[in-house]
């Protein structure tokens, strides 16, 4: 008796029911993803996550973050950035195919890259809410000069961010184009966990997160989360840009992202993927 791609694909679990997580829940519950199915989820409110999965068309369990790698071989991190090390840990210890939507954590925790090497653990970061990131590591196989990133959003979706607080900047008061940051990637990543992650990903697919240059611009003007990247290298110069549209849960993410994480996922399992 043959049995089908979902009943004998790789198991998930996914730590954030949030607008990412929720969204890549429901693709796998439904069967959208060839070669792969959902295991179990965790989130901060269990309750809540409880009747989320009681709906879909398999139940599966409500977890801890922790506990995600005991029943998943993948698992993926949509969590708020401050309880990372609680999921990521544990899914490299075990081995785990690690997916971390939190990039900018990641940056803070690079010895788990050297950890998979021993526990045979893979961590594959998406693309995200980005463009062109596979023209990137190309690039990065030779020598890339430059690495640029500005990244425009409506004032009110730079709104939290720890920067800004340190920083005493009201983005309510910003009536026109202002830019807010300027530095490294590893500094942005740091000053505005939950807005550019994609700076994060952007490094870890080029030249590192300390030399490649971000610019943050909160602009009353623009509706879509906007991303300029610049790339000077020996192979190609290239600039490309992105316009996202803000997902209607959480406006700080783009709804591309949920999306992109679903296609790394079935990268997974394809037996052709298209792209470097």
């Amino acid at each position: 008796m043959s049995t089908s791609p979902a009943a004998s694909g790789l198991t998930v679990g996914i730590g954030g029911l949030g607008a990412i997580g929720l969204a890549v829940a429901k693709a796998l519950d439904e069967g959208r993803i060839e070669g792969l199915r959902l295991a179990a989820v965790s989130a901060r409110d269990t309750a809540k996550a409880q009747r989320t999965v009681d709906g879909f068309r398999t139940p599966v369990p409500v977890t801890t973050l922790s506990e995600l790698a005991d029943l998943a071989e993948v698992v993926v991190e949509c969590a708020p950035a401050a309880v990372f090390a609680e999921v990521a840990k544990v899914a490299v210890e075990r081995g785990r195919i690690f997916m971390p939507i939190s990039v900018g954590a990641m940056l803070r925790h690079m010895d788990l890259v050297e950890r998979a090497r021993s526990t045979g653990a893979r961590i594959v970061v998406p693309t995200g809410a980005l463009i062109g990131l596979d023209a990137v590591r190309a690039a990065a196989e030779g020598t890339i000069r430059e690495v640029r990133l500005v990244t425009r959003k409506p004032p009110l979706g730079l709104a939290g961010a720890p920067y800004l607080i340190e920083h005493g900047i009201d983005v309510e008061a910003i009536v026109e184009a202002t830019r807010v940051f300027e530095g490294s990637a590893r500094d942005g990543a740091a000053g505005f966990p939950a807005n550019v992650n994609v700076a994060a990903a952007l490094s870890l697919a080029g030249i590192g997160p300390d030399a490649t240059r971000l610019e943050i611009w909160a602009d009353p003007a623009v509706t879509r989360n906007t991303h300029t990247i610049t790339v000077d290298a020996d192979s190609a110069r290239f600039t490309m840009t992105i316009e996202n549209v803000p997902s209607e849960e959480n406006p700080k993410t783009g709804k591309i992202t949920a999306l992109s994480v679903i296609a790394a996922l079935r990268r997974l399992t394809a037996p052709m993927v298209a792209g470097t």
